[in-house]
């Protein structure tokens, strides 16, 4: 009898659970493979790029990085608007057309003030694409299946991101500007392939006998109800829960600036091990990611996700602060076992996140509402990095202490207020037409 043990049953298992169904399930898993090798080519290089090839000092990278990064949460709400009006895919083509032309103009900055004004605008593109490829897939994917896609979709992404840094890494193995210059338009040219990929999607769309799939156009048409029809950033709860999601995407500060810095200054572990954490993190989230968002198909269960990302990403930083100077055996284990503990926390936030984003939003306003909750992630962006300095470099053990804390706060804080908001809407009444 044939042997049917080993990794192939187990790998198509896997491949059944993580690629998407056919349909616009399967075209939006391609938008999203696109775009990650565009952002992990452009991403693993872009520091590179801007201060060896354009010739911008380190300093004035990070100071106009920070000035786009407000722009783009300044305009990330109004173009949210903007898809309710017109359809997310309508808007998000433009969004990649005018991405393509974002890109291609960094190889004709020469200076700073030409630099700042290209990262900003690309900076607002980038922020608000999150916001309507999640307003997207809601018009496109059925209800119950809108958490499984997201998850597929950042599965994915984690797989194209790997293969975009592979790509970059060669790159600047070569160290020519030629080389570095590819990269950049190499993610210019992909935006392209985006709006080719994203157009044919949004044809299929308005063929396709189901009218929910057409109505891609004006995402759930119609009127909201149970919620007055003003700007949602007067939806305090759901403000609110925006934020404390956004605030717990502290890990990604934590796992790219703060355990790196940790490592080389405070530990006995070797420098690689911090590629090496970065890689596992990123092969686990692939791995398991659809898996675990199987509970957060409704805000009940992804507010009880919630609550567990809090717990298993505060239990991560106190493993963390065990790594100080224990040798190069004990701090590596250390840091593999707080390593492992995140990754769960990561795929549990991100679970509740798609939730909660898709379970509350009012129809028809899915565009303005994604855009908000995409806020508390934008402000994790800016405000991450300083924190991760400050608490984990300036404080050390209690640092990590104090960010547990804050991690575990924030997960004890979303269930109740998921059920205030949710009675909230019970109790309003429907806006007449």
């Amino acid at each position: 009898m044939a042997d049917t043990r080993g990794p192939g049953p187990a790998l198509r298992a896997w491949l059944r659970e993580t690629l998407p169904a056919a349909g616009n399930a399967r075209r939006l898993g391609v938008l999203t493979l696109i775009q990650s090798l565009g952002l992990g080519v452009f991403l693993t290089s872009s520091a590179v790029f801007f201060t060896r090839t354009i010739g911008i000092p380190a300093q004035r990278v990070g100071l106009a990085l920070s000035v786009a990064g407000l722009c783009g949460l300044v305009c990330t709400v109004p173009i949210g608007r903007l898809a309710d009006r017109l359809g997310a895919g309508r808007v998000l083509t433009a969004n990649f057309l005018l991405a393509s032309a974002g890109f291609t103009a960094y190889c004709m900055v020469d200076g700073f003030a030409g630099f700042l004004a290209v990262a900003c605008a690309i900076a607002v593109l980038e922020t608000s694409a999150g916001a309507l490829q999640a307003s997207l897939t809601h018009a496109l994917v059925g209800g119950e299946e809108r958490v499984r896609v997201s998850a597929q979709m950042r599965s994915l992404f984690n797989l194209g991101f790997l293969g975009g840094a592979a790509l970059a890494g060669a790159a600047i193995a070569v160290g020519t500007s030629a080389a570095l210059y590819a990269t950049v338009l190499t993610n210019a040219a992909l935006q392209l392939v985006s709006v080719a990929v994203l157009s044919g999607m949004r044809r299929r769309a308005r063929e396709a006998a189901d009218p929910e799939q057409v109505g891609e156009e004006r995402t759930d048409g119609g009127e909201s109800t149970g919620v007055l029809r003003s700007s949602a950033l007067r939806d305090t709860r759901y403000v609110a829960i925006a934020l404390v999601c956004g605030a717990l995407e502290l890990y990604h500060p934590l796992l790219t600036v703060g355990l790196p810095l940790w490592i080389v200054t405070s530990t006995d572990a070797p420098a690689l091990t911090v590629s090496g954490l970065l890689i596992l993190d990123t092969v686990l989230v692939l791995l398991f990611q659809v898996r675990v968002s199987r509970g957060a198909q409704t805000p009940a269960g992804a507010a009880r996700m919630l609550r567990w990302a809090g717990w298993s990403l505060g239990a991560s930083c106190l493993v963390f602060a065990l790594s100080a100077g224990h040798g190069t055996l004990l701090d590596s284990a250390a840091l593999l076992g707080g390593a492992l503990v995140l990754v769960l926390g990561e795929l549990y936030q991100a679970s509740a996140g798609w939730g909660l984003s898709f379970g509350l939003a009012p129809p028809g306003r899915q565009g303005e509402y994604q855009a908000v909750f995409s806020l508390g992630r934008g402000l994790q962006q800016f405000a991450g990095p300083w924190l991760m300095t400050s608490l984990i470099v300036g404080a050390a053990v209690t640092g990590w202490v104090v960010l547990a804390a804050l991690f575990v706060l924030l997960g004890l804080a979303g269930p109740p207020l998921v059920r205030g908001l949710e009675k909230s809407r019970a109790r309003t009444e429907p806006v007449p037409s």
